[in-house]
């Protein structure tokens, strides 16, 4: 009896003289509490102002806003091309850049007769880095008032080849589709934006450069461009009437990160569910997953610290192995 007597004697003591530190440690876990609580309302409200109240709210038709024409540069990757067909549905005309001008060929006669748009295909590669291939485009676009560009990350920097298995002509030809192609063509058509005080820039890249992901180096980076690109022109030219956007997909059906699954799937959309989803967020958020169910994905890949994420990979690839 006398040990328990004690002991609650020592336990009185203690908490009479901790309890102050009790007290402030419940006030800190308070707030803590509040403040995430505050964050995770922030972006549920973000979530449906950018997907949801968009598709709820009649606006401004696209060419009214932007203007008549959109340049979709590499045309032939799956999702710019879908993406190009939803603005065609609002009455865009679509002018095609593409190294393959028979990919894109039947798009675009479809286009012009299913939506009554004009088309044009302009035959350019990129990957040669010769200064002289925006020459074409440049005089095919003359005079057009041209009010959205389309930027869209290479499929092929998603190769499963690891950075010194690749050649110096695919990695060189890579960063010059991606990279130098992106920055020409905005650089062209930026002006004729700035002086009618409206356009569109979109930059669609991928979800690899959220986090690292095995065997997508160079698609990281490319991405990682793209999106530091994006934001330096908002900052630069958003007050000036130009709306500038960079799109982070996550995966897609058509293409996917490295090591995932292409079929279609709520979390991993056609190219056509996605582009619907991704038009409807222009002139709302200049950074967006562009599709509801990867922004709810893209919040979770926040929460987990990278170094848990790197040490997750290396235990699954230590798996498969």
């Amino acid at each position: 009896m006398a040990a328990v007597d004690s002991f609650q004697l020592l336990y009185r003591e203690i908490s009479r003289s901790c309890g102050s530190y009790v007290e402030t440690l419940a006030l800190v876990g308070a707030l803590y509490t509040a403040s995430r609580a505050v964050v995770l309302l922030t972006e549920c409200c973000s979530l449906v102002r950018v997907h949801f109240l968009p598709k709820m709210i009649p606006n401004k038709k696209l060419g009214q806003r932007f203007g008549d024409w959109a340049v979709i540069s590499d045309a032939s990757e799956p999702v710019a091309k879908a993406y190009a067909e939803e603005l065609a549905k609002h009455g865009i005309n679509v002018a095609f850049i593409t190294r393959d001008a028979a990919s894109v060929q039947d798009a675009a006669a479809s286009f012009s007769q299913s939506y009554g748009v004009e088309t044009a295909v302009i035959v350019a590669d990129f990957s040669l880095g010769q200064a002289s291939v925006i020459k074409p485009i440049q005089e095919t676009l003359r005079d057009k008032d041209v009010g959205f560009l389309v930027n869209c990350v290479d499929e092929s920097s998603a190769s499963p080849l690891s950075l010194i298995e690749m050649s110096d002509q695919l990695l060189l030809g890579q960063v010059n589709r991606n990279v130098g192609a992106t920055t020409l063509m905005t650089r062209l058509v930026l002006p004729g934006m700035l002086q009618r005080s409206r356009g569109a820039v979109v930059n669609i890249s991928s979800g690899a450069n959220c986090r690292p992901w095995r065997g997508a180096a160079t698609l990281s980076a490319v991405s990682g461009y793209l999106d530091s690109f994006s934001k330096a022109l908002y900052f630069e030219y958003s007050s000036r009437g130009v709306f500038i956007q960079s799109l982070i997909p996550l995966q897609i059906a058509s293409r996917g990160l490295p090591h995932t699954s292409s079929r279609e799937s709520w979390f991993a959309p056609s190219p056509e569910v996605y582009a619907r989803h991704a038009v409807s967020t222009l002139g709302i958020s200049n950074r967006t997953t562009g599709y509801w169910p990867h922004t709810l994905q893209y919040g979770l890949m926040k929460c987990v610290p990278e170094w848990l994420w790197i040490l997750g990979s290396r235990t699954l690839i230590f798996t498969e192995n």
